[in-house]
């Protein structure tokens, strides 16, 4: 969308009554609660991978993960 058509956007919603305006908001809220919602829910999990690595740099896993429960 080009910045003249979102200001030609911004002036109409400037125009409207003051019951029009609160229903435009509550429109463009629900519709950026739906867009937040589908962006979380999709995650690239393969772009962790590696991520971890030298972590445990040749430590037995479950020596790893006892010393972490000893250190709470």
């Amino acid at each position: 969308m080009t910045q003249l058509e979102i200001q030609n956007i911004e002036k109409q919603a400037a125009a409207l009554s003051l019951d029009d305006h609160i229903k435009l908001m509550e429109v463009l809220a629900k519709q950026l609660k739906i867009k937040s919602l589908k962006s979380k829910s999709v995650h690239d999990w393969s772009a962790l991978y590696g991520a971890g690595k030298g972590l445990w740099d040749g430590e037995d896993g479950q020596d790893y993960v006892n010393k972490l429960r000893e250190d709470r």
